[in-house]
């Protein structure tokens, strides 16, 4: 049926409606005038009440159509609109009354007084029949067997917002039973009916006191350490967390339950995000070429998506597994249409003549160098493949860059390539030393270094909640093992930001706070999953990994750490590297590869050309001699 047929329709039976309702109004109040006798009522009533009746339905009916009042929408009825309805009946009476006094058609005035009562009740109660009805449908499904007892935490208006949600949305299988908030002058006082109960120092006791399952946070613009210290308060609680994401759902309207996500270790951090500079960035990169190796991998995506958003001429992804090139070139598509110039190359950057090629075709302006292997163990095992695509994939890049006129070169870089203990890091140092060999190219070159990556692929949070999910045991490698963490966009927004104020041979690195023990990630994310950890999901200890270390370090010794005008990001310059002794380097290390030699040699001419790589056990050693066990941030 056509939508203006079916209003229509909807318009006409409510209306129907609204006149049977009036003569029932009309009956009933002249039935109570007369004591409910029937043999009582004059016969000139009967007849006036009729004219009078006929009166009122014409009248009410173009008064309701003025008003709108066929227009409600009955199950979100609220207070403004009962006072709407309660003012259009009443205006309705008056005309009505006006017209039958004109036209001579008197009844007493307590018979109309009790009509204007009876349409009050009728009219206006029949439009909130199915609020009334889904509210009471709501409230005894809530107090059912398997309904949720809801704690909210922040009375402010997103919990106002949410709290109203809670009782009347019927997507709810619960009941919010109480209400947190730190600020004293509001605990005791009832938000939408339900009692603030005190601060956060009352939330374990009124888990107890009200059987609490599931806990819903609901303050956007509360500082990150803050929120970490009240949701690390709430997970020892064992109930379901949940979380309004941030202040942006306020600015955009969308404080709802649709907003409202589980609660994710980031979440427990207590991290300061990184800001980003829109307009610097938006300046480097808006109508330029910008080509990302890696564009389809976790920080070669997140990249490509941001620089879409600074509209540059055109985005160019590069990478050699098809599948996630695919899916953020459609991801693409599907947010930019044509507005959005964007080409995908699937190509291995070990592949120098395609290489080549590629870059003669598109001469980019800026291109980010993100493809690379990362997995510490599986490069350990292969070292020939770490070197062909780390080293020698990243310098055929680099040449191509300087051949076709690229204004700047940004490779992702990590805390891994400080002091290395693994062949990966190594790699990934060497590479870093390959760029501060430019000094002298018309291409600006520079490395940005961070931590793990939470939810980037093969990182260790994927892989425990696989853990759990199959029912354990969640297996960490050392549990004095400690890590520096930052999302996935925070990295893109580093890197970005970093390649708009690099100059020559830079390398950037994060201010990435406090580091984290993985036990307690692991302890976190089996909480976060309404688990217990060692009663229902065991933590298995299995050992380092071969080139693992306890611990890392974001920088490298040097007095030459400066600040720049993002606090969160500092710069190092490094020692001068010859470009002769990267030139000897590789034909070494081509040798060694072409020749199919032992990785045990390879990893040895690797410790000849990068000083800093050391044997991970003396590391780990003078770790624990120095600082009698890593310790990191106790999220928990």
């Amino acid at each position: 049926m056509d939508m203006n047929l079916h209003k229509l329709w909807r318009m006409l039976v409510i209306a129907v409606m609204d006149a049977l309702l009036l003569g029932a109004s009309a009956g009933l109040a002249m039935l109570v005038r007369f004591d409910f006798a029937l043999s009582q009522v004059p016969p000139e009533y009967l007849d006036k009440m009729g004219y009078c009746l006929l009166v009122q339905i014409v009248v009410t009916i173009a008064v309701f159509a003025w008003r709108r009042m066929y227009q409600y929408v009955w199950r979100s009825i609220n207070v403004l609109d009962v006072t709407q309805m309660c003012v259009s009946v009443l205006i309705a009476y008056a005309v009505s009354f006006v017209c039958c006094s004109f036209i001579q058609l008197p009844l007493s005035r307590s018979i109309w007084f009790l009509m204007l009562i009876f349409q009050l009740v009728f009219l206006v109660g029949m439009r909130c029949s199915l609020r009334f009805f889904l509210v009471c449908y709501h409230f005894f499904r809530s107090h059912g067997p398997d309904g949720q007892r809801i704690m909210l935490i922040g009375a402010g208006q997103a919990g106002q917002i949410l709290a109203r949600e809670l009782r009347q949305s019927s997507r709810v299988e619960g009941k919010l039973c109480c209400v947190i908030d730190d600020n004293p002058r509001i605990h005791g006082k009832y938000i939408d009916g339900v009692r603030v109960v005190g601060g956060r120092d009352k939330i374990e006791s009124a888990v107890k006191q009200y059987g609490i399952t599931q806990i819903i946070f609901a303050i956007p613009t509360i500082e990150p350490d803050q929120k970490s210290e009240i949701l690390n308060i709430c997970k020892m609680t064992g109930c379901r967390l949940r979380v309004l994401p941030g202040l942006y759902q306020m600015l955009n309207g969308e404080v709802s339950l649709s907003a409202v996500k589980d609660v994710q270790v980031e979440d427990l951090l207590g991290r300061t995000p990184v800001q980003l500079n829109k307009a610097v960035v938006s300046d480097f990169l808006e109508d330029k070429v910008v080509m990302v190796t890696g564009g389809g991998g976790s920080i070669g995506s997140e990249l490509c998506r941001q620089i879409a958003t600074c509209h540059p001429r055109r985005l160019i992804i590069l990478d050699i597994y098809e599948n996630n090139a695919y899916d953020i070139q459609q991801e693409l598509k599907r947010l930019y249409g044509v507005k959005l110039d964007l080409r995908v190359e699937i190509c291995s950057i070990r592949d120098k003549r395609r290489i080549y090629q590629i870059f003669d075709r598109y001469h980019p302006d800026v291109v980010f160098h993100a493809a690379a292997h990362k997995h510490v163990p599986l490069m350990e095992d292969c070292p020939d493949e770490a070197i062909k695509n780390n080293v020698f994939g990243t310098y055929h890049v680099v040449r191509a860059a300087e051949k076709y006129g690229v204004k700047k070169f940004v490779m992702i870089s990590t805390d891994k390539a400080v002091n290395p203990t693994n062949l990966m890091g190594a790699t990934k140092r060497f590479c870093e030393m390959i760029l501060q060999s430019k000094r002298a190219s018309q291409t600006e070159y520079c490395a940005v270094r961070f931590g793990n990556v939470l939810g980037s692929n093969g990182s260790v949070i994927p892989l425990f909640k696989r853990q759990i999910a199959n029912g354990g045991p969640v297996t960490i490698t050392d549990k004095r093992i400690i890590r520096y963490f930052m999302t996935i966009p925070e990295a893109a927004m580093l890197v970005l930001e970093a390649g708009a104020m690099a100059k020559q041979s830079q390398i950037f690195v994060l201010d990435m706070g406090q580091p984290v023990k993985i036990l307690t990630l692991a302890e976190n994310l089996i909480r976060l999953s309404g688990l217990e950890p060692y009663k229902d999901i065991e933590i298995k200890e299995i050992g380092l990994r071969p080139g693992e270390k306890l611990y890392e370090e974001l920088l490298m010794k040097s007095e030459h750490l400066l600040t720049t005008e993002n606090k969160k990001i500092f710069v190092e310059e490094q020692q001068v590297i010859s470009g002769y002794e990267i030139r000897c380097g590789l034909k070494s290390l081509d040798n060694f590869v072409s020749a199919q030699r032992p990785k045990e040699e390879l990893v040895a001419l690797m410790r000849y050309l990068v000083p800093t790589y050391r044997d991970p056990e003396e590391v780990n050693r003078e770790a624990v001699q120095r600082l009698g066990e890593p310790s990191g941030q106790q999220v928990g």
